[in-house]
């Protein structure tokens, strides 16, 4: 839905957060509605042939296409990223199929980082392919990499920064330099980074997407996707019909509970952030421990760029090897009292997975050392729980 111009586009984004978005019903609720209703009634046959044909004013007619709670979500998460448009859908794989989907056809090409979650990755290698697209990955921190790989045409280029799960930093301003005199659309996956650490749009990105599912709502509660940019114009001729005519729709439902999730993501954000810092710290001193990735630390290879990118910050995830490999691994996960073994992340409890066995699991095992994920490899979303909780629990499970 497209945001209108007015107070709210002053406000700061705390405010944006709480509020953007909010239209009351007749019975001036505090909390937005939801709206569960799959149809629309009209008072007149022509009214509705008029909503269909677009002479008649912008209205709601089937909630497949639009629906006022999800709009309202929307509308907020627009506002909070500073773009003038978004499109939510039911899940974050969703709105990265649905938005290269809407970038190429048959005989395009799309452009890849390496580092990849695995069914962003075999969208890359496997589904595109089978309509005819053509696909490239990339290291994405080798600049020449990038020079000669959109040294020819490309309707696409899509990256994921920080990458899931290797926490890899990627220059979207340089990618994005390079992107554009090929001809492609940027489009950025800031799961990690959230709209509060990173702001793609103004490093020259094109659309972005999440995974709502994860920090947006931050208490594992129900899935949910969005597609943010600008272009009216490719949203029009290109993403509404997909959209329209696949029907991968939010729920209402979903998209009130993401609309509660928004109210509090910065606050959330800063405390995961502060509980992250301060363990990866705890976890680079601990001697069972050979790497630890955090692209706060200034041992992060990208460092640097991370800092610039997202806001001075590291986020709220954490890598760390093993120097036992995958049994090592298994023996920390199995033997945490308080952290959970889980695949999703950003939730309020932390979180910990092997991704070699989970996430990337159907990864060719080449394909996931070439990303550099190892066996003894964990990926630890940081939740909201007592710091010195969390340290005495990694701490017992590395030394049983």
């Amino acid at each position: 839905m497209t945001t209108e111009k007015k107070a709210s586009d002053k406000w700061r984004a705390a405010t944006r957060s709480v509020r953007g978005g909010t239209k009351r019903s007749g019975f001036n609720e505090t909390s937005e509605a939801i709206f569960m209703n799959s149809g629309y009634v009209y008072d007149t046959a022509a009214e509705a042939e008029a909503s269909f044909d677009g002479s008649g004013p912008e209205r709601f007619v089937y909630s497949r296409f639009a629906n006022p709670t999800v709009a309202m979500f929307e509308e907020r998460l627009a506002l909070l990223e500073g773009v003038e448009h978004c499109r939510a859908t039911a899940s974050g794989m969703s709105a990265v199929w649905n938005a290269l989907a809407a970038c190429t056809k048959a005989g395009g090409r799309v452009v890849g980082s390496r580092a990849l979650f695995g069914s962003c990755e075999f969208i890359l290698t496997t589904l595109l392919p089978r309509f005819g697209v053509e696909t490239e990955l990339v290291d994405g921190t080798d600049h020449d990499a990038w020079e000669k790989a959109l040294s020819k045409p490309a309707d696409a280029v899509f990256l994921e920064t920080p990458s899931n799960p290797t926490l890899e930093v990627i220059d979207i301003a340089f990618v994005a330099e390079l992107a554009h005199k090929a001809g492609a659309r940027v489009v950025v996956d800031n799961v990690f980074a959230t709209p509060i650490l990173q702001h793609p749009f103004e490093l020259g990105a094109d659309i972005v997407v999440y995974s709502a599912t994860k920090h947006i709502d931050g208490q594992g509660r129900c899935l949910g996707g969005a597609i943010l940019f600008n272009d009216k114009e490719w949203h029009d001729n290109h993403l509404t019909q997909f959209l329209r005519h696949t029907g991968p729709s939010m729920s209402p439902f979903n998209a009130w509970t993401l609309l509660k999730g928004l109210e509090t993501l910065s606050l959330r954000m800063d405390a995961h952030i502060r509980n992250a810092t301060e363990l990866a710290t705890f976890l680079s001193q601990q001697p069972q421990i050979s790497n630890v990735i955090y692209p706060g630390l200034a041992s992060h290879p990208q460092h640097e760029i991370a800092m610039k990118q997202m806001s001075g910050r590291g986020g709220g995830l954490i890598a760390l090897e093993l120097a036992g490999g995958k049994q090592a691994a298994f023996s920390l996960l199995d033997n945490l009292q308080l952290i959970d073994i889980s695949n999703n992340l950003g939730d309020a409890k932390s979180l910990a997975t092997h991704p070699w066995t989970t996430t990337h699991q159907r990864v060719p095992g080449e394909d996931k050392l070439t990303m550099g994920i190892t066996e003894g490899m964990l990926r630890l979303s940081v939740g909201l729980e007592d710091i010195d909780d969390l340290k005495e629990d990694l701490f017992a499970a590395l030394n049983v």
